[in-house]
């Protein structure tokens, strides 16, 4: 048992004397070419290695994909958005979402845990089934469906320009999906290591793509009125451009720590935070402005049957048509390892018991099985690429978001009230119950509703001032962290004073 789990300098909540610490099994280290063994366990520091610098990497890399870039297209096409009011809104949102992601990433050293049972604190064992579950559904169906399909036609679009035999887009889904099943199943290591080797090759073909599409981009377009849904005016679009890139920046915070755990305790948590949220920052701000702008390229055609792949090879010159495409394929692999990863980390903290000793990877699998089935629905339903017919990827990223932003003011209402310091015990206790975080939770979610503007339902403040675009994220987290620090207050007082 280390230090920091005997001793902690200021323990808030409790958990049974007798509750024991499950370490990881296994002798791991730095090693690349091995298989991670064990699951959610606290990792010893004998196994602890790594440097916050790492981090930036293993943000960037997943980030140069094409989804990225599809988030910065939607708000000019779909309500309107101005080149330069989008830009903005745009950095906006991710700053907010890269904040979030560095506060997060120093939970990792300090408690050794994935994020997903670090946050057992605030909601108890059985509360955290909630959040959980969700992030298992968004992650592990949603997210590697939405990256698979687009690699899936980023690698049709490849084989094609290189004469290579054009395989089906179900036969090119399976193959992108094997690739990320064999990746996540190696884990922590041989991610941190991948998406390190490939950041050098995707940063040089992303960054000569954008000054591309820069150059050929109309930065004095303004705002639509003709758009599908630009009822709420330039405000409205603003908002809704602000709503997507943290949405999008977001969506990586409830596994945050599961990439900073093996950091050694002692590691800087400045430049853990500076170097998670930064690497997030720099990746999506780029490309989701160049997602804006291509929107306004000449040519670019983005109704329900463009496959929006196609969309931004169109203005690049013959080299980059052939390296982009295989650029957004590795994209999509180096994003949804990640996603994989981090679904099975989701779904054992759920209290999951697996014996066997690869049961972390054996779950990447199942992961990887069901984020196909679900992308080949997508691609059998005619829901083309990101975005696809009837606005699944905005919807996706809508619905995503309205749990999100009330686990996030949880957890970190949870967090400042303990000032950061936490027995690890407490979330290995499976008597550990805090009505309070769900309940803060619930109240989070249902202060979204009013505010809501999307196409599957439209809130009554949306409804009544379609200008505010959708203020959801704000009410959510607001609603869920203040509700957590009334319910909590005392008690943690109690608890701070024994």
């Amino acid at each position: 048992m280390t230090e920091a789990v005997q001793t902690p300098a200021r323990p808030v909540g409790s958990a049974s004397p007798e509750v024991d610490v499950p370490v990881r099994e296994g002798v791991y280290g730095a090693r690349v070419a091995a298989v991670e063994p064990g699951g959610i366990e606290y990792i010893p520091d004998s196994e602890r290695h790594g440097r916050p610098l790492h981090l930036f990497w293993m943000w960037a890399s997943p980030n140069l994909e094409f989804a990225t870039v599809y988030v910065g297209v939607l708000p000019v096409v779909l309500f309107g958005g101005g080149f330069w009011p989008t830009a903005v809104a745009l950095l906006l949102g991710t700053a907010l979402g890269s904040a979030f992601q560095g506060l997060l990433s120093v939970m990792g050293p300090r408690l050794g845990v994935p994020q997903m049972v670090e946050s057992r604190a605030a909601f108890g064992f059985l509360g955290n089934l909630l959040p959980a579950g969700l992030q298992v559904l968004t992650a592990g169906a949603g997210w590697v469906a939405v990256n698979s399909v687009s690699g899936a036609f980023a690698l049709h679009t490849f084989c094609a320009a290189v004469g290579l035999p054009v395989p089906g887009l179900v036969p090119a889904l399976a193959i992108v999906v094997l690739v990320e099943i064999l990746v996540a199943f190696a884990g922590y290591n041989f991610i941190h290591a991948i998406e390190r080797w490939v950041f050098p090759f995707l940063a040089v073909v992303f960054a000569a793509c954008c000054v591309v599409i820069f150059l050929h981009a109309r930065p004095g377009t303004g705002f639509d009125a003709a758009a599908t849904a630009a009822g709420g005016g330039p405000v409205g679009a603003f908002m809704i451009a602000v709503f997507f890139a943290l949405a999008y920046a977001a969506s990586w915070n409830p596994y945050a720590s599961d990439y900073s755990r093996y950091l050694p305790r002692a590691s800087s948590p400045i430049r853990v935070a500076v170097a998670a949220g930064s690497g997030l920052m720099v990746a999506c701000g780029v490309l989701e402005v160049a997602g804006a702008a291509l929107a306004t390229v000449a040519g670019t055609q983005w109704g329900i049957s463009a496959i929006p792949t196609n969309q931004f090879v169109r203005p690049l010159p013959e080299v980059l048509v052939v390296i982009a495409p295989l650029a957004i394929c590795v994209g999509a692999v180096s994003a949804n390892a990640i996603n994989l990863y981090s679904s099975a980390m989701s779904f054992l903290s759920m209290g999951i018991r697996m014996g066997a000793r690869l049961r972390r990877a054996i779950a990447a699998v199942g992961f990887g099985v069901i984020g196909f089935l679900v992308g080949w629905l997508v691609v059998k339903t005619g829901q083309v690429g990101p975005g696809g017919t009837g606005g699944s990827y905005q919807n996706f990223l809508f619905f995503s978001t309205y749990w999100i932003v009330a686990f996030l003011g949880v957890v970190i209402a949870d967090w400042v009230m303990r000032r950061g310091r936490l027995r690890t015990r407490l979330v290995f206790d499976r008597g550990h119950r805090n009505w309070r975080g769900v309940l803060a939770f619930l109240l989070g979610i249902a202060a979204c509703i009013p505010f809501m503007n999307q196409s599957l339902y439209l809130g009554i403040v949306a409804s009544r001032f379609p200008q505010t675009g959708d203020l959801s994220f704000a009410a959510g987290f607001i609603v869920s962290a203040t509700a957590y620090w009334l319910l909590s207050r005392g008690r943690a007082a109690r608890e701070s004073s024994r």
